[in-house]
């Protein structure tokens, strides 16, 4: 795997948010099978120069370099057999697009769609809570538009 400095501001990102805060042992546990995955993933017998890691205990977050061979379908198709081993492995969701994760108070919590509307009706969130836009395309993006505030969200269609 290489270092995420040295991947291309294009590079292209894939995350995936578990549906529960993963615990301590399950999170080294998947950090190696996504180190494992990473330094193994191809694309047309070509290996890519990509990037991986589980983020706060909670999102798997993929990365492709594609000046060097770029992620095919077939290279897609195995990061989301991958992401479904690592779900079955753990017993966990990570396919679940309307799981929504934010900040509150530092905290990272997550809510279903329709608990989520509830919690800014009742004015525990707003539209500075930091939501986690899980939809961002590249490297650039993820670091600069992954954690922003609700009303400059996607998520802001559901309150």
């Amino acid at each position: 795997m290489i270092d995420y400095k040295h991947l291309d501001p294009g590079s292209r990102v894939w995350i995936y948010q578990s549906n529960k805060e993963i615990s301590t042992e399950t999170a080294t546990l998947l950090k190696k099978e996504i180190a494992d995955f990473v330094s193994q993933w191809t694309a047309h017998n070509h290996a890519l120069k990509a990037w991986g890691d589980l983020i706060e205990n909670r999102f798997i977050v993929l990365m492709v370099d594609e000046s060097q061979a770029g992620a095919s379908g077939c290279s897609i198709d195995k990061s989301v057999a991958f992401v479904k081993y690592c779900a079955e492995k753990s017993a966990l969701d990570f396919f679940d697009r309307f799981n929504f994760a934010f900040r509150v108070g530092g905290q990272l919590q997550s809510a279903n769609r329709e608990e989520f509307e509830l919690l800014y009706k009742k004015g525990e969130l707003n539209d500075t809570t930091i939501v986690f836009n899980n939809l961002v395309q590249t490297k650039a993006e993820f670091e600069e538009k992954w954690q922003i505030p609700l009303a400059e969200s996607w998520h802001k269609n559901f309150v």
